[in-house]
């Protein structure tokens, strides 16, 4: 280290300037990748001993102090300060205080380019499993209140107009689909992400850490990266990642919109529990799905990481450039703010009431019945375009008598057309249009139960997954177990 405290201070004759230090100098919040750094820095140092640049005496005594600079920085007794100007000089200069010129030696082999390479990508693979079990947990809300609602009726939407009866359980599982579907991104991108950028230094290989596959497999890597300059240039796994995010942010934002439908009083659906709503300052009467709106303005801000990730890649020649280290800020906001949604999230659906009884005065409102004349028309022989066009004459009917279709009688029905029969009032009930609805993928409750039971054991793999990693885990407070 030289002795202005950079990593690069050698060739200089004179000490760079405070203006371009303020804007060189790392964000404060990229510290939080130092239990990353210095995980890879212990690796690193068995490298150099296999490499024979450190004795086994000396590579315990640098692994010894690196635990013990892990163990103050946790306990706040470590803190980076104004001349660190990244996390790898922090840990370096914590060392060097430590070993003296023994913790010098550590820097041989390596660059801090892959060395930022790699600790972002240690702290996404340990946030995507975390980010994984958040999603999960909510998959779980969903499916506690689908459980107490297959035989539930609900009216089901197209364009925000009614449509057709459906299982309210199914409703809530199509947005437990979307979710699952994301933790299953995350499982493909990590496929991705497992190998490790150390050993390729600045950008064209490392001439003593000649072992990378051992220091990969060290950090739960599947291997080291193939190509060094891909290794320290790209950053498509971060692109990925905050896209996965902002995937995800996006679904509970559709969740979020469903939620304010739902609780609104023109709606009625659901009841808010206290402890998951707010209030007014000026109306007294207000009970507010902040959580939802805050959900849904949270989406705008991911999609904007994302296109900030993409941009800053789209120009850059193929190699490190300090562009780069803008991919830190996205990352980050994206993990750091799905985590505080998640939880908030699954709390607002697991304490919700659902009003059945509104659920099914609703649910034959604005003639959703129709497909079922359609359809049993269709059943004895009627073109259904033929039948489509006499469902509608028979809807534009009910309106001018302000009746519903449930309301006729068989004498009003065979009046309208011969060809509707009394039988025809059988399918004229929500439960009759859900139960009709009997194929894979439909909202018959027997569907739906069997969809519920694919759902769960697909959660215990998914949960199974996020629990199995064997790479470097460094977020105790919200662990959970697998």
């Amino acid at each position: 280290m030289s002795k202005s405290g950079m990593l690069w201070g050698g060739r200089f004759r004179h000490p760079p300037a405070p203006e371009m230090m303020r804007l060189s100098r790392a964000d404060a919040s990229f510290f939080r990748l130092t239990p990353y750094d210095i995980d890879a820095c212990q690796a690193h140092a068995r490298e150099l001993e296999r490499a024979g640049l450190l004795a086994t005496a000396e590579r315990e005594a640098i692994c010894s102090a690196l635990t013990g600079i892990a163990q103050d920085h946790r306990e706040g007794r470590a803190l980076p300060i104004e001349t660190d100007e990244d996390v790898h000089t922090f840990v370096e200069r914590l060392l060097t205080e430590r070993l003296g010129a023994l913790g010098g030696k550590l820097r041989a082999g390596r660059s801090r380019n892959d060395q930022a390479a790699n600790d972002l990508k240690l702290f996404l693979r340990d946030g995507a499993r975390l980010l994984a079990q958040d999603v999960i947990g909510l998959q779980e809300a969903l499916v506690a209140q689908a459980k107490l609602h297959i035989e539930t009726v609900a009216p089901g939407f197209t364009h925000l107009q009614p449509a057709q009866p459906v299982s309210y359980a199914h409703q809530l599982l199509a947005h437990a689909q979307t979710l699952w579907r994301d933790v299953e991104r995350l499982r493909d991108w990590d496929r991705r992400a497992a190998t490790s950028p150390l050993g390729a230094a600045a950008m064209a290989g490392s001439a003593i850490a000649l072992r990378s596959d051992l220091s990969a497999a060290e950090l739960g890597y599947d291997a080291p990266c193939e190509n060094s300059i891909d290794a320290v240039g790209s950053r498509d796994h971060v692109a990925e990642f905050v896209f996965v995010a902002a995937m995800t942010n996006v679904h509970l934002s559709r969740l979020a919109e469903e939620l304010f439908l739902w609780s609104s009083r023109q709606f009625g659906w659901i009841e808010l529990h206290d402890s998951y709503a707010t209030g007014s300052s000026i109306m007294p009467q207000k009970k507010n799905a902040d959580i939802a709106e805050l959900t849904r303005g949270r989406a705008a801000r991911l999609i904007g990481d994302l296109a900030t990730v993409l941009t800053m890649l789209k120009g850059l020649p193929f190699a490190y450039n300090r562009d780069l280290s803008e991919d830190k800020r996205a990352a980050f906001d994206a993990l750091d703010s799905l985590l505080a949604t998640l939880p908030a999230l699954a709390g607002m659906v697991a304490s919700m009431t659902v009003r059945v009884d509104r659920l099914l005065a609703q649910s034959t409102d604005g003639f959703t019945l129709a497909t079922e004349v359609a359809d049993w028309l269709s059943r004895r022989g009627v073109p259904f375009a033929h039948a489509h066009e006499i469902t509608g004459a028979l809807v534009q009917a009910c309106e001018e008598k302000g009746v519903g279709l449930q309301d006729l009688t068989a004498e009003e029905l065979a009046a309208f057309d011969p060809r509707l029969d009394a039988t025809l009032l059988q399918a004229l009930t929500a439960q009759a249009a859900i139960a009709a609805r009997s194929g894979p993928g439909g909202t018959a409750p027997a569907r739906v139960r069997e969809q519920l039971a694919r759902l769960e054991a697909r959660l215990v793999e998914q949960r199974a997954w996020a629990g199995a990693y064997a790479g470097p885990r460094h977020f105790p407070d919200r662990d959970k177990p697998a």
